[in-house]
């Protein structure tokens, strides 16, 4: 054991802890090597405990949902990642048209939950793979709707483990961004305002998205999304279409055939591949159409 996983282990003992924890089981791509230490918080109050005792020992935890945005390196992760996905878990409803839903609870089951209680406007979230969390953390969005539209107000911890509540309209949200991403809090649950509207109504508008999901994207293979971030006055996937690069590949990283805004793995591909892939890319649609692509997929180094 290191050091760090000792040291971890001592001060966290009623705190579920696996060591050398491989990321590729908690990234939608399949892809990364260890973490030196993963951590799963069962409650805020677990939370705030494993922030002081790493900032004792001198780390800052990277913060993990479902990993469905993120590229974890091939030789893996030292120091904490702290898991949140089914961790902090649970949902409630507050009043006619607001429900409050804890950060590792998925978007597909908050969406779920809202259209049971007659409540629209998160049909777009559902079939978002990722947390309520990781959507809070960069404006998640689909099909025209995004966090920033329903999102009241957000519960935030900072690295100290002090709680903090901040409103909607002070989040900073834009495109794949909120004032989270600077400041370095991390989600602990969102309230989000709905709209009354028949069940029935709100779950067949899920289901029509769903199906589009279904008919275009490649939900076959492991991917994270949307590869690249849109850039203004057009798309993505049609600038990588019109470099000629659907089914481009770096080893078992590829551009997918169905829908060219997804970089997908075919297989055992690792983060060097897919890295490459995505910078290719990026350098061959800037040679094309002289416009440059953003990776939307957030690339994790050895130190974060």
């Amino acid at each position: 054991m290191t050091n760090l996983q000792t040291q971890m282990e001592r001060m966290l003992p009623d705190v579920e802890l696996r060591f050398d924890e491989p990321m590729h089981k908690h990234t939608s791509l399949r892809i990364g090597g260890g973490a030196e230490v993963m951590a799963f918080p069962k409650n805020r109050d677990e939370l705030s405990k494993i922030l002081k005792v790493s900032a004792l020992l001198d780390t800052r935890p990277a913060i993990l949902g479902a990993g469905t945005n993120i590229l974890a390196p091939d030789q893996g992760i030292p120091g904490v990642v702290v898991c949140l996905k089914d961790s902090l878990d649970g949902m409630e409803q507050l009043d006619e048209t607001r429900i409050r839903v804890l950060s590792g609870v998925t978007m597909t089951r908050a969406a779920v939950f809202a259209a049971k209680l007659g409540l629209s406007g998160l049909e777009f979230a559902h079939g978002i793979p990722g947390t309520v969390g990781g959507g809070v953390y960069m404006n998640a969005g689909a099909y025209g709707g995004e966090i920033r539209d329903v999102c009241r107000e957000v519960e935030l911890m900072d690295r100290e483990g002090n709680v903090f509540t901040c409103k909607g309209e002070d989040m900073d949200f834009s495109y794949r961004h909120s004032c989270v991403q600077d400041n370095g809090a991390i989600v602990i649950s969102a309230v989000f305002g709905l709209t009354p509207k028949d069940s029935q109504q709100i779950k067949d508008r899920m289901k029509e998205l769903m199906g589009k999901r279904s008919a275009s994207q490649p939900l076959d293979l492991p991917s994270a999304g949307s590869a690249f971030k849109r850039p203004q006055g057009g798309y993505a996937s049609a600038l990588i279409d019109g470099a000629g690069l659907r089914g481009f590949q770096v080893g078992q990283a590829a551009i997918s055939e169905k829908h060219t805004g997804f970089a997908v793995n075919l297989g055992g591909a690792t983060a060097q591949e897919m890295e490459q892939l995505l910078k290719t890319v990026s350098d061959r649609v800037y040679a094309a159409s002289g416009i440059r692509l953003e990776p939307e997929i957030r690339i994790w180094t050895g130190n974060r």
